[in-house]
Formats: structure tokens, sequence, C-alpha cells
């Protein structure tokens, strides 16, 4: 297979580069020969060992507690106060309006009994 071929060639090009970059000789180190039939099998990384490391040098996890259920009720018991303050104070607007009305509606029937009535047109 000529693929097979061309990518051993690559590889080796590959190799040979990164050696030179590297400044390794290129006979330190001599590429895994693939058998005639078979493209050779990349070297798996142990996967067992690799995730023994990971759970040996990770961090244990930390416990979340639970909320206290008290802090539930102190949060419904201040928006309920707040809730009570703005009433009392739409009750206090409200009281505030209806006194003004009324005596704004005073003066006005005070104002018109005391002046004679206006004269009648075309009469």
């Amino acid at each position: 297979m000529k693929w097979m071929r061309e990518r051993d060639h690559l590889i080796a090009q590959t190799m040979a580069f990164v050696q030179s970059v590297t400044g390794k000789r290129p006979d330190a180190e001599k590429p895994p020969a693939a058998a005639p039939n078979r493209p050779a099998a990349p070297a798996m990384p142990d996967i067992e060992a690799m995730l023994a490391e990971t759970i040996a040098s990770a961090e244990p996890p930390k416990l979340i507690q639970p909320g206290r259920p008290t802090g539930r009720s102190e949060y419904q018991n201040e928006i309920q106060a707040r809730v009570a303050s703005f009433r009392a104070h739409q009750q206090r607007f409200l009281r505030e309006r209806e006194a003004y009305c009324s005596a704004t509606m005073a003066k006005v029937q005070a104002s018109l009994g005391k002046e004679a009535p206006p004269p009648r047109l075309g009469k």
C-alpha cells in the first residue's frame, strides 16, 4: 500500500526534524519498525496508571453544608416587615390625600357661600 509507505516516510522526516531542532542525534532514538503487512500501532499510554495518578493527586471534594432552615424564615420575616411598612406608608398617603381633598372642597364651598351669585345674563 502506497499510502502506508508515504505515511512512514513522513513520520521519519518529522522525527528527523524534531531531532535536529532538539539537538538529539538521529541514532539516539529509532522509530519502531512496522510489520510489512500491518501498519505500526501507535504506542498507547497506560490509561490505568494515568487514572490512578490523577485520582491520587486530586484533592478530596469539599462537601457543601445544607442551608439552615431558619435562613429562609429570616428572609420571609424581612419581606413581611417591608410589605407591612409599605402598606402603612400607602395608608398614610391615602389619609393625607383625603384630608387635603376635604380641606380644599371646604374652602371652595366657603368661598361660594360668601359671594353673591353671579348675575344672570340675558335678563
